[in-house]
This record gives structure tokens, sequence and C-alpha cells, in this order.
């Protein structure tokens, strides 16, 4: 058995901005815990409160794939000795090594929330292994789930079981933002020259869903970033996690935005990122989805989503 495909992974550069603005944020939280009895600052809860606040006015929007009024049945896992999430190191920014040698990643901070939402923090375990050992981990039973972006299709799901999607990858649009295309509604895009890359999944989702545009392929999604910044197209179309860190990079230089969508295709996009676990696990699914729907209930995925996606994605 085989862990199957892979969602795609991003860059390094995308993934040493996120761990920079993230040991910024540690070193300012440090800061104040220490200066705040000293010079009499607000508690640190307060600046979370005003921090949250700020945060909830800016632009960035925050998926919730569950309906708040669905209860999800919570199984006893009293009988396992443990719980080990496999994951591997080179799918930044959802699980890799940091600068510093610590596990480190969107996912890996969910797995850890998790076990915090089912108090089973003393048993659970994140261990990184090459991708090509997942599967045979797993079905060995050295680990018990894999949080490893493995695509979810009809192959996979004769593997394994998997928990409901906690991230889907949207497709985007952008543009500059002294764009001479009129306002934001999509159809103003109409017969205008949109890059995407040739051959991929957006290329084909960009032909289907929208045939009235004008598609202009590149060969590598940076070459599609050249071509809009140099005026050769009116708006790119792609990935819209690889769109959020590129619009926050040097090279970007504040030039575009997002526009219209986001666009949700499981037959061309996938389902998004979910948790598999062996077919006899049933038990572990329902614990992970109750988890997943409590922490995106009482506002702890919102901030864990807004730490590694300040830009949001949809």
């Amino acid at each position: 058995m085989s862990a199957g495909p892979r969602m795609p992974a991003y860059g390094k550069y995308e993934c040493l901005l996120m761990v920079l603005k993230l040991i910024c944020r540690v070193v300012l939280v440090a800061t104040i815990s220490i200066l705040s009895p000293i010079l009499h600052l607000a508690p640190l809860s307060a600046l979370a409160q005003t921090t949250a606040e700020q945060t909830l006015a800016e632009p960035a929007s925050v998926p919730n794939y569950w309906d708040p009024r669905e209860r999800v049945i919570v199984p006893d896992l009293s009988t396992r000795n443990r719980l080990r999430f496999l994951t591997t190191h080179d799918f930044p920014p959802f699980n890799f090594i940091d600068q510093r040698g610590r596990v480190s990643g969107f996912q890996v901070d969910l797995a850890r929330e998790i076990c915090r939402e089912l108090d089973i923090s003393d048993k659970c375990q994140v261990q990184m292994l090459p991708w090509e050992e997942l599967a045979p981990a797993l079905a060995s039973g050295q680990g018990d789930a894999l949080i490893a972006g493995i695509a979810v299709n009809e192959k996979s799901r004769d593997d394994y079981l998997f928990t409901r999607p906690f991230i889907k990858f949207p497709a985007r649009f952008i543009r500059k933002n002294n764009s001479k295309t009129d306002g934001d509604a999509i159809a103003n895009l109409t017969g205008k020259r949109i890059g995407v890359q040739a051959g991929s999944a957006h290329e084909a989702l960009l032909r289907a869903y929208f045939p009235d545009m004008n598609p202009v392929t590149y060969e590598k999604a940076d070459w599609v970033y050249d071509g809009l910044k140099s005026g050769e197209i009116d708006a790119a179309f792609g990935d819209g996690v690889h769109m959020s860190f590129w619009l926050a990079s040097k090279g970007a230089a504040d030039c575009c935005s997002f526009v219209g969508g986001p666009y949700f295709a499981p037959a061309f996009l996938g389902e998004g990122l979910t948790i598999a676990v062996p077919r006899e696990s049933a038990d572990l699914v329902d614990a992970f989805d109750h988890a997943i729907h409590a922490i995106s209930s009482d506002g702890r995925m919102r901030e864990l989503y807004l730490q590694y996606f300040p830009n949001g994605l949809y």
C-alpha cells in the first residue's frame, strides 16, 4: 500500500516568509510578558483581545466548513495508549522543519490542538518521515493517522478513511491594483487575457468555467506573475495558497490583489486537506471530526489559520 498522490507543496521562499513572521510574533509576546509587570502594561489577554479585534477587521476571511448547530459524537479513546500522527518535513507551510529544527506547520499545530481538545495531549506524538515511508509505517502500526496532504480519491479511499476537510484549496484570480478593468465583478474579465500555468488543473478549470476569457499559458507559475506585473496579461488565475504567499512577498511589491472568487471545484482541485486513518479506525475519524468541529466553532481554527495565512485564501 502506498500513500498515493499528495497535494502540491509550496516553495521555500513562502515558507521562509511565514517562519520569520512567526518568530517575530513569539519574540513580541515574550517581551510583553516580561515587561508587563515592570511597565504596568495591559495584561497579555487584553492585548490578545485587541489583536483579535484588529484581525477581525481585516479583509482576510476565514473558512468554516461546519454547521455550528451540528453535533458530532465523541468516541471513547481511553483504550488507546498513544496517538501518533505521521507527516512529512517537506510540505510547507503545512508541515516542515523550522530554522530551529522544530517540527512545525499548520497541520502540525492542528494535530496538537486536536489532542488538546480530546484531552489526550500526553498520549499524542507527531513524527516526520519521508513521503514514501508514510503508508508502510501506518500499515505496520508505527503510526495511527496521516496528516500529510494525501489526496482523497477513489483509490485512496480503498486504503483509508478520511476526516472531513479542514482546508479546501480554492482557485483565485489576481490583478494589478491599478488595473483598467473596472469593478470587482469577474464579468469584467470577459475577453481579457488571463495568465495561467500550462497543463495545470487551473488551466483546465479556467477553460471549463470561464470560456469567455482568453487564457495565456506559461510554463511556470512565477512566469505568470511576471506577465501580470509587466502588463502582458490582465489578470492571473491559479492556486489561492500560492497566490496568497506571492502577494505578501517582496517580489509582488504590493502590485496586485485578489479579485472575485474563491472558486471550489473538487473534480479539478481535489477535496482539500484531511486526516487519513486505517479503514479499521473509524473511531479516530469520529474523534478528529469532533475536535475539528469544536476548534472551528470556538475561534481556535481562525487563530491558527490567520497565523499561517494572514492574507487569507478566500
